[in-house]
């Protein structure tokens, strides 16, 4: 008799230990999959597909980077597992870095968004706005962890649906709507660069104090807060300034969101600001710039963010990273000095 209780408690034990470790196993395959950051898309490739789906043969100034940004956000939404940064179970509840990189990604989505509503949808400046636009922009600026009503992603299509309106007046309005408008002048894009110049900079700073070593260098001390506040020459010697551990790969995964978004926008602009490109002679300063943010996004080969100093065994992936995100800025100084050249 009590070989049969011991064997009915060992069965029991036995049937939850495997339920646990299916469910774990499960788990790690979902947080596996759903952490592998999206593929970079064809801008113009996708605005063809939206052209051909409204029926239009037309496809005006403006249309490919609209579309882009709409599509960025469709990404956000659709990609393995969806929109993760508001979720609250397991295993996106732990998938940091795809968070992080879904931020950065937003971060640039929101500047691309803001730039259309405020100046590259306007020809001067006391035109009245867009209305799409002026509804389009706030859905994108909603907190981007809510998981309650209304969710972060019932605002975010909201947004979109604002964008394709945007887009389809466009193209081909009706009669009893205004024609939108994009004015692709070399003062829009210099005003759009001016704000991706800071976004280019502070990121390289941030990756740049991975390494106590360029974090003194660079005069910086970490801050819980965000802030950032300089340091003396003995605070810089003892390494203060120092990313913390557990925030290095945070960081460097919203700089890969931040250098996909911003790469797919920099191509918009390269076919809907062509002409003025052209005529300044900043196409090759562009291309720079696209070819820096393509290399920050080389594949991850290992299996962790690595943090090694200097020339040692072991290589710093977000000093990597800097270099990359530093390039590209120089570029885009460059390029936004030859739109404000005659």
């Amino acid at each position: 008799m009590a070989d049969s209780v011991d064997d009915k408690s060992k069965g029991i034990l036995w049937f939850f230990g495997s339920l646990l470790l299916t469910a774990a196993t499960v788990l790690i395959v979902l947080g596996g999959w759903w952490g592998i950051e999206p593929n970079v898309f064809n801008v113009n490739e996708e605005a063809v597909i939206r052209m051909e789906s409204t029926n239009s043969d037309a496809m005006p100034i403006g249309f490919v980077y609209t579309n882009t940004l709409a599509h960025m956000a469709e990404v956000l939404m659709e990609k393995p597992g969806g929109y993760i940064s508001n979720d609250v179970a397991p295993p996106g509840l732990f998938l940091d870095n795809i968070r992080s990189w879904e931020y950065g990604a937003l971060v640039m989505l929101r500047d691309g968004t803001t730039a259309l509503r405020n100046h590259f949808s306007r020809d001067q400046s006391q035109s009245i706005e867009d209305k799409d636009l002026s509804l389009a922009e706030p859905y994108f600026y909603y907190e981007p962890n809510s998981w309650a009503l209304p969710s972060t992603e019932s605002e975010y299509d909201k947004g979109v649906k604002y964008l394709h309106r945007y887009m389809q007046r466009l193209q081909n309005p009706s009669e009893n709507q205004r024609r939108s408008q994009f004015y692709s002048r070399a003062d829009n894009l210099w005003t759009y660069l001016e704000v991706v110049i800071k976004r280019l900079g502070s990121l390289s700073t941030r990756l740049t104090a991975s390494s106590d070593r360029f974090a003194g260098a660079a005069g910086i001390l970490y801050d819980p807060s965000g802030q950032v506040a300089p340091t003396n020459m003995e605070e810089k010697t003892k390494g203060v300034g120092k990313t913390p551990w557990l925030l290095i790969d945070n960081i460097f995964y919203e700089a890969r969101g931040e250098s996909w978004a911003l790469l797919h926008i920099l191509q918009a602009i390269k076919i809907d600001f062509g002409d003025i490109i052209l005529d300044k002679r900043a196409m090759n300063t562009l291309d720079n710039m696209i070819h820096a943010l393509e290399n920050s996004l080389t594949p991850i080969l290992s299996p962790m963010i690595l943090s090694g100093n200097g020339f040692g065994m072991f290589a710093n992936y977000s000093l990597s990273m800097a270099n990359y995100i530093a390039r590209a800025n120089a570029a885009a100084l460059d390029l936004r000095d030859l739109m404000n050249k005659g």
